[in-house]
């Protein structure tokens, strides 16, 4: 099995299956795919474009299936290893546990707009700036707020749902911009982030991106602005 992700510093949605495969010890081989550009006839577009899926990564290939779409393919994993325990084993928790994923899924674009991901980077002047100018992104961190306490508050911690889950590598990503912005977090939902970027797969992750060193200027707007 493959996952093609892109690079680690900025691609969130290759981010929380990647994750899934180090911190579970999955038998998948991880294949970056060098963002240069998205616009057709890039290598990127082209390297793709071979591939029955919808030109983005993470793709995960397993023989002759392919699986696109970050949260198809933590469901396809969850399917192919269930004795790993991806989702929460109580029903109930699991469920819930969906439901978060899904929303982070469909929704927040408010915030993830504003905030792209860019691990390497310290950026909290952008973040001030965007919390006093953007109530949208307001809102959208609020309502995370609201998710992760309740989850953290009916299971105890130290993850969403007791153990380190798909829903916990579905927001990884969100606290990484978080960090990266300096947007605000509650006491409890601080020491959830501190448990999630110690777990062996996040923190795997966010030394890959700290090693690229690889700067592209259309991933980061707020740079090319200064």
């Amino acid at each position: 099995m493959q996952l093609l992700i892109g690079n680690k510093n900025y691609s969130s949605w290759s981010m929380r299956p990647a994750v899934l495969v180090r911190h579970f010890n999955l038998p998948v081989t991880e294949v970056m795919l060098r963002f240069d550009s998205f616009a057709p006839g890039s290598v990127f577009k082209t390297r793709l474009a071979a591939l029955p899926a919808a030109g983005k990564v993470p793709v995960l290939i397993d023989g002759d299936q392919v699986v696109w779409d970050s949260l198809a393919i933590a469901e396809t994993l969850a399917e192919r290893f269930p004795d790993a325990g991806l989702w929460p084993r109580d029903a109930a928790a699991r469920a819930r546990a969906r439901s978060l994923c899904a929303e982070m899924h469909s929704g927040f674009g408010a915030l993830r707009s504003a905030c792209p991901m860019n691990i390497e980077a310290g950026l909290p002047e952008v973040g001030a700036r965007v919390l006093a100018e953007q109530p949208a992104v307001v809102a959208d961190l609020a309502r995370l707020h609201l998710l992760w306490e309740s989850a953290l508050a009916a299971h105890g911690g130290p993850f969403l749902f007791g153990a380190f889950s798909i829903a916990d590598a579905y927001f990884a990503p969100v606290l990484m911009r978080c960090r990266t912005y300096a947007l605000p977090l509650s006491a409890p939902v601080a020491a959830w982030a501190q448990a999630v970027e110690a777990s062996p797969g996040v923190a795997a992750w966010v030394r890959d991106a700290l090693a690229e060193h690889d700067f592209l200027a259309f991933e980061e707007p707020y740079r090319q602005a200064r």
